[in-house]
């Protein structure tokens, strides 16, 4: 058996784990179904990745139930009466492909090398914790997106422009927002609002520049592919309460970002402003 078995144990072939370094096999295995839970992981592919780590410690049985607000694990030996059941509370979540991939290829070398606990929790304190892109990068690649969708969905350069302005202050505004833990309702809201309001005026003061390219341009920016997604192959594996919660999630995101748009046209109709189709 490969993995941390020998030196989890004192030596390979040794009956048993003590139970401090069961919870310490459980407190790794756990971290990382968080980071790819976190990051915007498959149901199937977290339960999988925790029970390959623990199984690769010479862990005999394994339970995991994961959910997109919490983990559940469960192990024991055969030899032992008791069972170490540890839970983590998941609060927020993000797509990150990029940790997704990393965690995987930790998983991997973990199981088939004698890396020990510790070194594995180093280096997933790692991947946690990795550097981001920088700020600016990031902004510039959201005015870059919602100005190509804007002329994929039928805008000229005048679009393409005020489109990426727009979904540079919307970028920055969901930031903020998210600095200060304010939920994806309000924050879909907020920013299409702040979008709709953009295009809007650009409708007005500039020549040729079309409100629905600019507005259907922003939205791209918050529409949750990604729960959309992981919620269909849930369902597919048979995770029906985790895929009846991102669908959920997924709706209410779908609607928060329609209403936000909705608001801020009848506020401009009611206000005396034009709408030039």
């Amino acid at each position: 058996m490969h993995g941390c078995t020998g030196r989890v144990t004192n030596r390979r072939g040794d009956k048993a784990m003590d139970q401090k370094k069961q919870k310490e096999v459980l407190i790794l295995a756990t971290k990382a179904g968080k980071i790819m839970m976190r990051s915007g992981a498959e149901i199937y592919r977290v339960e999988d990745t925790i029970e390959r780590i623990c199984r690769a410690c010479g862990v005999e049985f394994v339970n995991v139930f994961a959910m997109p607000t919490g983990i559940f694990v469960s192990i024991n030996n055969r030899d032992q009466d008791d069972t170490v059941t540890y839970i983590r509370r998941i609060r927020s979540s993000e797509t990150n492909l990029s940790k997704i991939s990393s965690v995987n290829n930790f998983s991997r070398e973990f199981t088939t090398t004698d890396m020990t606990v510790e070194e594995g929790m180093k280096i997933l304190d790692e991947i946690e914790n990795g550097r981001k892109y920088p700020f600016w990068f990031r902004e510039l690649a959201a005015a870059l997106v919602t100005g190509c969708f804007s002329v994929i969905f039928g805008g000229g350069p005048p679009d393409f422009g005020v489109a990426f302005v727009a979904g540079a202050g919307c970028y920055m505004l969901s930031r903020f927002l998210e600095k200060y833990e304010i939920n994806f309702f309000i924050r879909g809201f907020v920013c299409t609002a702040f979008a709709s309001a953009c295009a809007l005026t650009g409708e007005v003061l500039i020549p040729g520049v079309a409100y629905a390219h600019i507005v259907a341009g922003c939205i791209m920016l918050f529409v949750p592919g990604v729960a959309i997604t992981n919620s269909i192959r849930d369902f597919l594996s048979g995770d029906m309460v985790s895929g009846l919660a991102r669908m959920t999630e997924a709706l209410l995101i779908g609607i928060s970002l329609a209403a936000g748009a909705g608001v801020m046209i009848k506020a401009w109709v009611l206000l005396g402003g034009a709408i030039l189709w």
